[in-house]
């Protein structure tokens, strides 16, 4: 009976069957470095290192990432010393039996190669020798090295940042404990195979100098016995012994180009997710455009006198058909591809779904055909992400969760056209040059670089779309670059900005209501003893249209239980709800010394704002006097000018009483001005006046 503590060892006392059969190949291989081995067993041994070369490769074809193979640097340190073990054996052969070697692989292979014989045949085996020994030595073998260490370096370098990167997901509570241990081993072998790699790299690049060597060692060797030795004339010892030393160095250079080959292959792949068949086939059918033109530059090529024109033509109808095929099939897309897409994205946040009409929904996308392999999910699907990165963040900046998003195809747009929607409503929309990227001029870059001008849809600013190759021109020169997800994104997390008013409807705010009353349940009870779902809702939305946070809702709630009993006017308790958050405000628009630059009102100016106040369904309204307004806009204009050019961001000072009348009467002209009042301002913070606002006398 086994102890308490002690597991049952089952595989025996050397191990499993698979263990012990490995240790015993690795030994054998060892070994027949010294043992000589008969001819019969050099075929089969042959054989088999040629075998297992072909799986390798195999292997790593159909490899999906490159800690899959985590065993590939041992792999590939057995096989060198197999096919050298087997190198040696056959020189010992060749050169002690000469034209009595009976090796039935060495001697097929030196025939298929060299050919029957003679002079001819020998040079141009030799030739072939060469040739496959430079292409391995010197562009697979030195290709596929160098990406080792690259990859190596790199990937070490970078483990700190993705490692506290997977910790900042945990603490969030993105992932759980699992994932996060699960992802720290996967980034752990990564490390650790391109380690190993790195310096199992070095065994072809050996293997490739040895092989030369032993088949220079054969053809002198062979020579200098089959003359001196053998009594045999120079022509006879040559023609013996470099055919046999040829096909030798062939046979056993083969399987090593076939593993270098899969070394180059498993190394340049590092970031890819699929395997090497599944990359090309998405790759190479992405865009039907190149088939096209490539078909068009065969048919001009056949038609130039001396061009065999009965292969091209014939190639260039391949190529057309084949952008027909891919043409038609990205035609189809959005009825196949993201109709796997809808199903699959059910459960997530920002599903894909393909109902042709999606009415009133609390804010959507849609996106033109030409956009949608964005949201298609085998081809990354970064948009999806970006959404979600974009709600995540609209709730730590604005303190409200955004609805589920919507986003759906909409065949009445243009194929690169996005629109987005708020409860069925056209908002903002923007058109996207896929494979391209947008350069946003932010005002300080003086040379322009070629490109087709745009503008930036989310902010309006002058912008260029340039191709991929022109990115990193374009950001030495000053620009901002972004890609076709981010400009949606950006441009999305503008719209959810200034509308966050409108998205928060009253389910949403039953919804903030609940989430608190979890924990703050005398808070949010006294406050509707006194207001209804709908003031509340209301208070919430003036908040937002001036883009101040909801985060602190306790501190809200608090001062509409408060004041709720004595008013039910919501511009009041909107303005005691901005002081229960003041200093939540003035650290908002304060620099990192706690100082507050502000702007203010000439006192008979700011009367005559608080005299114009207008009641009226809606609520208080500032109605000015045309002059008197357009002078009040100008001359305001112009000290919002003067504190930019500073580098300040401006800001309005009022009174109280005025406070509100004043942001009415500028939200058209000015939407994105703060305007704070008197007893927003706290103790800890130190106020600077850097202009009066005043009005000509005659407008006065």
């Amino acid at each position: 009976m086994a102890d308490a503590g002690t597991a049952p060892v089952r595989a025996g006392f050397f191990g499993s069957r698979t263990d012990i059969a490995i240790a015993v190949a690795v030994v054998a291989v060892v070994m027949v470095l010294i043992i000589p081995l008969p001819t019969v067993v050099l075929d089969a041994l042959m054989a088999m290192n040629l075998i297992l070369a072909l799986l390798i490769l195999l292997i790593v074809l159909y490899t999906r990432k490159t800690t899959d193979f985590s065993s590939f640097p041992t792999v590939l340190l057995v096989s060198t010393v197999f096919g050298l073990a087997l190198n040696v054996s056959s020189t010992r052969l060749i050169l002690t039996m000469g034209e009595k070697f009976d090796g039935r692989m060495i001697r097929a292979f030196s025939t298929f190669v060299v050919g029957s014989g003679g002079t001819d045949g020998l040079v141009v085996g030799f030739v072939i020798f060469i040739v496959i020994i430079a292409v391995q030595a010197v562009v697979i073998t030195k290709g596929a090295t160098r990406i080792a260490e690259v990859a190596a370096r790199f990937t070490l370098d970078a483990l700190p940042g993705k490692q506290m990167a997977l910790e900042a997901e945990y603490n969030s509570g993105a992932i759980p404990e699992d994932v996060l241990i699960a992802r720290k081993n996967d980034l752990q072998r990564e490390v650790d195979f391109y380690g190993a790699m790195d310096g199992s790299s070095k065994f072809i690049s050996g293997n490739v100098k040895v092989g030369i060597l032993i088949t220079v060692v054969n053809i002198i060797g062979g020579i200098i016995i089959g003359t001196v030795l053998h009594g045999e004339t120079i022509g006879t010892a040559m023609g013996t012994y470099i055919s046999f030393s040829i096909g030798d160095g062939l046979l056993s250079q083969f399987p090593a180009l076939l593993v270098s080959t899969a070394t180059g292959i498993i190394v340049t792949r590092s970031v890819s997710d699929g395997t090497f068949g599944e990359d090309v086939t998405r790759e190479f059918s992405r865009d039907a455009r190149i088939y096209g033109i490539g078909a068009v530059v065969l048919l001009v090529f056949s038609l130039i006198p001396g061009f065999p024109w009965y292969v091209l033509i014939p190639l260039a109808f391949l190529l057309g058909i084949t952008a027909f095929r891919l043409s038609r099939k990205k035609k189809l897309a959005f009825e196949t591809t993201l109709g796997k897409a809808a199903e699959t994205a059910k459960p997530r946040d920002d599903a894909v779904e393909m109902s042709p009409v999606v009415p009133l929904d609390p804010l959507s996308l849609e996106l033109g055909y030409g956009l949608i392999p964005l949201v298609d999910r085998d081809k990354g699907a970064e948009l999806l992400e970006r959404v979600q990165r974009v709600r995540r963040e609209s709730a730590l900046d604005l303190g409200l969760v955004i609805p589920r998003i919507r986003i759906i195809d909409n065949m009445r747009l243009e194929p690169s056209e996005y629109c987005l929607k708020i409860k069925g409503v056209d908002v903002g929309r923007g058109k996207i040059r896929m494979e391209y990227f947008l350069c946003i001029n932010p005002g300080t870059v003086k040379d322009e670089l070629p490109g087709e001008k745009t503008r930036d849809p989310a902010f309006g600013l002058p912008a260029l779309w340039v191709t991929a190759d022109k990115r990193d021109e374009a950001e030495r020169a000053g620009y901002t670059v972004v890609d076709p997800p981010s400009i949606i994104a950006t441009h999305l997390t503008e719209i959810i900005k200034h509308h966050a008013a409108e998205i928060l409807g009253r389910q949403e705010t039953q919804g903030i209501l609940d989430a608190l009353k979890k924990d703050y349940p005398a808070v949010v009870d006294e406050a509707l003893k006194s207001l209804t779902l709908g003031q509340i809702q209301k208070v919430i939305q003036n908040l937002l249209k001036e883009h101040v946070s909801i985060r602190n809702m306790t501190a809200i709630l608090e001062a509409l239980a408060d004041y709720g009993p004595a008013t039910k006017d919501a511009q009041f308790l909107t303005e005691k709800a901005r002081q229960a958050l003041a200093r939540q405000l003035c650290l908002q628009y304060a620099d990192t010394e706690k100082i507050l630059r502000v702007l203010t009102i000439e006192p008979v100016l700011e009367q005559k704002i608080v005299d114009s106040k207008v009641e009226t369904a809606s609520g208080i309204i500032s109605a000015l006097d045309p002059p008197l307004q357009s002078g009040w806009i100008k001359a305001l204009s112009r000290a919002v000018a003067a504190v930019h050019e500073q580098g300040w961001l401006p800001v309005l000072l009022c009174s109280e009483a005025a406070r509100f009348l004043v942001k009415n009467s500028t939200s058209r002209e000015l939407p994105e001005l703060a305007v704070l009042s008197v007893p927003e301002i706290v103790n800890e913070i130190t106020v600077e006046a850097v202009g009066e606002i005043k009005i000509e006398s005659e407008v006065k």
